[in-house]
């Protein structure tokens, strides 16, 4: 399959980097004891915490945020469960999550694609918080949008047409990738087209999902846009 597209809009947490991995490693350098079970819960309702709290500016009832103060809330709450106050260690904690790994196949992947299409990252994200998360991913785009632009988080509709609007072409010819199925509906409620990126966590689709791919990895999907 080809698909002819003009430019590729990549989700970025979740689907280009792995966000648990940053965090686990704030609380472990809080907490070095800390055994794996508690690692992995404590990450999980952080995580969900900002989702919600993302989620709930896309709905409107809540004004929008920087996406680094989710995380601060998120970190003095995971922090306050270890036993700690200390604003100093919240700040640093909460700078971890900035700091997460990319997949195994990202770097590399992103670069083939990167080599025959733009390629734009769109994220609830911050501004900020994406420049210091793809620095330390090693992630390179030709162009960033953030949904703080549009005042919102994904998947309100306006921060799919940030996209649509940096491209200047018809929404049916860009191709949003990401590994979870509530961004691509969002997405495809635009008009854009849309590929699922399998990933250990996420958000997958479910068996009659009409989104246009459904890739393993992003390796298959530079395959795919190569032709």
């Amino acid at each position: 399959m080809r698909l002819d597209v003009e430019m590729v809009v990549v989700d970025v947490l979740g689907t280009m980097v792995d966000q648990r991995t940053g965090i686990a490693r704030g609380l472990r350098a809080l907490r070095p004891y800390l055994d794996a079970a508690a690692v992995d819960a404590l990450v999980a309702q952080w995580l969900d915490e900002v989702g919600k709290a993302q989620r709930a500016v896309a709905e409107g009832r809540r004004p929008y945020a920087d996406s680094v103060l989710f995380d601060l809330a998120a970190a003095r709450r995971a922090a306050a469960r270890l036993g700690f106050g200390d604003e100093d260690a919240v700040r640093t904690l909460a700078a971890s999550a900035l700091r997460p790994d990319p997949w195994p196949d990202a770097v590399a992947a992103l670069d083939r694609i990167a080599a025959r299409h733009p390629v734009a990252a769109l994220s609830s994200a911050s501004r900020d918080a994406l420049a210091r998360i793809n620095a330390h991913a090693g992630l390179r785009w030709h162009q960033v949008l953030s949904a703080q632009d549009a005042g919102t988080a994904k998947p309100h509709p306006d921060a799919y047409r940030l996209a649509v609007t940096a491209a200047r072409c018809a929404p049916g010819r860009l191709l949003v990738v990401a590994a979870h199925a509530w961004d691509l509906r969002g997405a495809a409620a635009v008009g854009l087209r849309t590929a699922y990126v399998e990933r250990p966590v996420g958000d997958p689709p479910g068996p009659s999902e009409p989104f246009d791919l459904h890739v393993g990895g992003l390796d298959e999907l530079a395959d795919v846009l190569a032709g």
